[in-house]
This record gives C-alpha cells, sequence and structure tokens, in this order.
C-alpha cells in the first residue's frame, strides 16, 4: 500500500505539474499560432472535454477493473498528448515577429526606420491615406497557424488521461486502508499533488523568458524583450518535460497487484481477501464488467433525480467556470493591462497565489477540525467565505489605470491625451514622407512619453545600437510633440504607463486575498460533495 501510496502522489503531482505548465502557456501559445483568445479557450477546453468523456464512466467501474493499470495507461496517455502538442514547432517554420524594414546609408553605420521609398518600391502613400486604400501586407494567414489543432488534441488526450487518476486511486486507498487511516492517506496524497503547480507555474515562467527558437537563432539579435507584446517563449520545451514526467508517473501503476490485503488484517484474513480475487476467471470479469456498464444508465438516471446533488453540481460548475477562466487569462490580463511581462506574471501565480491557496485549504480542513463542523455548518461556512470573496472581487473595479497612449491611434499627433472625433489619424505631416505600414505593430516610446506604432510612424531618420539597445534619433513626430526638453529620440517598445505601475501591487494584493477566502471555503464545500 505505501507503494501504492508513493506512486498515486507523484501521478497527483505529474498531472497538477503538466496542466498549471499548459494554462501558463496561453499567451505564448496564442501568438505562435496566430490564434484568438477564443481559440485558446477552445483549446484549453478540450481538456475538460476528454476529462468529461470518461470521468463518470471509469468512476462508475471503480473496483470493477484492475485499477493500477487503468491509472498506469491513463498516465500514458497524457505523456503521449503533452509529446503531439510538441509537434508543431518541428513542422512550422521559425517565429517571426515582423521587424520594420529599415534602409541602410553606406556612408555611416546607422539605420534609418523613415524611408521615402518602401521596400517593395512602391511610391510614398499620401498622409491622408487610410487603411482600406493601403497594400495589406502579411495579413494573410499562414496554413501553420492551423498546426494548432495538434495542440487540441493533445489537450483532449490529457483530459482523458487524467480521468481515472483521482476516482480510482482514491478508492482503491479506501479499500484497501484501514478506515482510520483512509482520510489521513488521502490527504496526503492531495497534498502532495499541490506542488505539482507551484512547480508547473515556476516552469512556465522559466520557459516563456526563454526564445521560442532558442538553440536556432542567435538570441542576442532578437531587438525584443519578454515585455514585448510579440514575444514567444519556448512553450514546447516545457511539454516535453511535463511529457517525460507522466511517462516516469506511469511506471510504478504496472507492477502493482489487482488487490491488495486490507491494512491491519493477519494473515489469515489476507489469504481469504486474495483467494476470491485470484480464482476469478477471466471470462467472469468481463462478464461483471459487461453488468456494470449495463447498469449504468439507471444508477445515472438514480443520481440526477436527487434534487440537493443537481443543484450542487449546478453551483459547482460555475464556481469552476468563473475560476478555469481566471487562471487562464489571468497572465494575458497582466501583461495587456500592467505591462508586467508574461515571464514575471507566471512566477508570481506560482510563487504567491498558489502557496496562498494551499495554506487556504489546509486552514479550511483546521477549522473544520477544530470546531467539528457538521455537514449544515459546513455549508453556512462556505457561503459565508463565497459571498466575502464576491464583495472583495467588485474592488477590481478600483484597480484600473490609463490606455496607452499611441499616436494615430488613442491619442493625436498634437500630443492631447484624447482624440477630437472617432476617426483615427494615423498619419501626419510629421511622417508625411516615410513609406509607414499601417499593418505593422513595432511600437517604440519617444522620450515625450507618447507610443508609436513603428519607429517608421515618431518619423526617426537616425538609430544607433542593435538588437534590443537600438536606440532611434532625430524624431519629427517626436520633436514636434515634445513639451519639455529632450533630444526627439525613440527606445524600443512601450512606454510605461505610472498609473498601471502602482496600481498593480494592489491588484496582487486583492488577488491574493481573494484566492485565500475562496480556499478557504473550497475544502468544506468537497466535504460536503462526499457526504
Amino acid at each position: 500500500l505505501q507503494i501504492f501510496l508513493g506512486a498515486l502522489a507523484f501521478s497527483f503531482f505529474a498531472k497538477g505539474f503538466s496542466g498549471s505548465y499548459m494554462k501558463s502557456m496561453s499567451s505564448q501559445i496564442e501568438r505562435r499560432f496566430e490564434i484568438s483568445s477564443s481559440i485558446f479557450g477552445i483549446i484549453d477546453g478540450s481538456f475538460e472535454i476528454g476529462n468529461l468523456m470518461v470521468m463518470v464512466l471509469v468512476s462508475y467501474l471503480g473496483p470493477r477493473v484492475h485499477r493500477p493499470k487503468i491509472i498506469a495507461v491513463g498516465c500514458l496517455i497524457m505523456s503521449v498528448g503533452a509529446f503531439l502538442s510538441v509537434m508543431p514547432q518541428f513542422l512550422m517554420g521559425r517565429y517571426n515577429y515582423e521587424r520594420i524594414t529599415v534602409s541602410v546609408d553606406n556612408s555611416s553605420t546607422s539605420v534609418s526606420a523613415c524611408s521615402p521609398v518602401s521596400s517593395e518600391g512602391l511610391p510614398v502613400t499620401d498622409a491622408t491615406e487610410t487603411p482600406s486604400t493601403m497594400i495589406n501586407v502579411g495579413c494573410e494567414k499562414t496554413t501553420n497557424s492551423y498546426l494548432w489543432l495538434f495542440v487540441l488534441v493533445g489537450n483532449l488526450l490529457r483530459g482523458i488521461g487524467e480521468a481515472p487518476i483521482m476516482p480510482l486511486g482514491v478508492s482503491y486507498i479506501d479499500d484497501f486502508s484501514k478506515e482510520e487511516n483512509s482520510a489521513f492517506y488521502i490527504g496526503l496524497v492531495r497534498s502532495s499533488g499541490m506542488f505539482g503547480p507551484t512547480l508547473g507555474f515556476l516552469l512556465g515562467s522559466f520557459c516563456a523568458s526563454l526564445w521560442v527558437d532558442i538553440g536556432v537563432v542567435d538570441t542576442d539579435a532578437i531587438s525584443i524583450n519578454p515585455k514585448d507584446t510579440r514575444w514567444v517563449g519556448a512553450w514546447w520545451l516545457g511539454l516535453l518535460i511535463c511529457g517525460t514526467v507522466n511517462f516516469i508517473a506511469s511506471l510504478p501503476f504496472w507492477f502493482l497487484p489487482y488487490s491488495l490485503p486490507k491494512e491491519g488484517e493477519n494473515e489469515n484474513l489476507k489469504i481469504s481477501h486474495l483467494m476470491p480475487k485470484q480464482l476469478f476467471s477471466v471470462f467472469s470479469r468481463v462478464y461483471s464488467i459487461y453488468l456494470s456498464i449495463a447498469d449504468f444508465l439507471p444508477a445515472l438516471r438514480k443520481l440526477f433525480g436527487n434534487s440537493i446533488f443537481v443543484v450542487f453540481i449546478f453551483l459547482t460548475i460555475l464556481q469552476y467556470n468563473s475560476l478555469v477562466g481566471m487562471i487562464t487569462y489571468e497572465t494575458k490580463f497582466m501583461e495587456q493591462q500592467f505591462n508586467v511581462s508574461v515571464a514575471k506574471a507566471i512566477f508570481l501565480i506560482g510563487v504567491i497565489l498558489l502557496p496562498i491557496t494551499i495554506l487556504g485549504m489546509f486552514l479550511g480542513g483546521f477549522l473544520i477540525k477544530k470546531f467539528k463542523l457538521h455537514i449544515t455548518e459546513m455549508a453556512k461556512f462556505a457561503c459565508v467565505t463565497f459571498i466575502v470573496a464576491y464583495l472583495l472581487n467588485l474592488l477590481y473595479f478600483t484597480c484600473s489605470c490609463e490606455v496607452l497612449q499611441v499616436a494615430g491611434l488613442t491619442a493625436p499627433y498634437s500630443g492631447m491625451k484624447h482624440l477630437s472625433s472617432s476617426k483615427h489619424i494615423y498619419m501626419a505631416s510629421c511622417n508625411a514622407e516615410c513609406s509607414c505600414k499601417v499593418d505593422q505593430w513595432d511600437p517604440v516610446c519617444g522620450d515625450n512619453g507618447i507610443t508609436y506604432m513603428t519607429a517608421c510612424f515618431a518619423g526617426c531618420k537616425s538609430s544607433s545600437g542593435t538588437g534590443r539597445n537600438m536606440v532611434f534619433h532625430n524624431c519629427s513626430c517626436v520633436e514636434g510633440q515634445r513639451l519639455g526638453p529632450g533630444n526627439s529620440s525613440a527606445v524600443l517598445g512601450q512606454c510605461q504607463r505610472e498609473s498601471c505601475t502602482k496600481a498593480f501591487p494592489y491588484f496582487l494584493a486583492l488577488q491574493t486575498a481573494c484566492a485565500f477566502i475562496l480556499a478557504l471555503g473550497g475544502t468544506p464545500t468537497y466535504m460536503i460533495m462526499f457526504r
């Protein structure tokens, strides 16, 4: 039994490890495959779909099947799913984040973002020309973008593989351990599994800080940093590690028996307990499984006839609906709203939010034991915690920050904060002679505090430095908008927003408090489900 406990604890760790890592890579996968957040939502939801496809049936069959081997098969399927998700990285070409076109002056070492003739040899466009009349280059989707289907199928397999681990593992422990030790063993296994999500997010933070084509391209030549919205981390590297961990988790279960002697029984009882299992023919076992499947639908109909159970399921769906959505898009929200790199956002979730959640779960269980709460008292306790968490969520509206000021998009070239009309002016007299493309986003921050779509739109005539250290000079649009002293220069990246920087610690503290209170009520909710 101790071997099974160790193997099950590691499998819980493995599934939490791979699941949290996949959640942390949402932004990276979106950018790599050029898909929308809604498409990634489908990819992420495929895990739950796969889980739901087999969860109920596997839970119902329970002791009628060889549980250790079914768990081993599940871990193996999870491993295959992780490896399948990595395939697109080796089938697609190198990631191109579409740097701006620059012209080189042979008489100097500088480059100019503002060129009177475009790289395609087209004449300079008029300053009033709208995007609909300009040639859209690079807007077409490539066939590589549909390779995200590999990730979807891989995630679906991960969901199918994870389904038998918890129900079969918990029932196996409950069947062959002492009644007084069963809850302790299950709690120990679940606690061990909580380290998986923490390490998964830490691995996600590390991989997000690495360039997607690491080992293939010269990373020193890359001109963007992890804070850039076009940065794509090595999302595939972590999935290789997750697949390997899941494969290792499957190995011990292949060597565990169909049944074990009941913990604490003497030798005679052990023999009597094992003999029926050993003499049970293969035909009889298959026939027993067939009868169990035949009784599955009537049992399911009876279960859903219980009104209390149906209400509980409905409330659980609502709770997990918001929780899963928040975890999936949390890193992207931090990046877009507070200008935090994805790697840093994932790291903060792994080292702050998850440990606080674990602490809340333990404290919730301690309070139940300390005050000997009955089922009605546990329901009231959970209800109070959820109401408090909901009220705290309303404070998120106070953690807002100003809109990023982008010349021609959210701010006019005159330097005013807001546009006077709904029609955006993409170009102005300061960059009218530049053949700028409106379908490119390579932001630069002028020393006037305003962001420009590209250095071309800033009217920059020269530059110094290479890669991420490149600085553009003689920027005519920056010079025209500068309110104070400066040198009309611009650097790569978006301008920082002070209000967002100040609001981020409050947002993180509020999120930590909400996570703790929700976890506090999670333990009594879990106990209500069993009782």
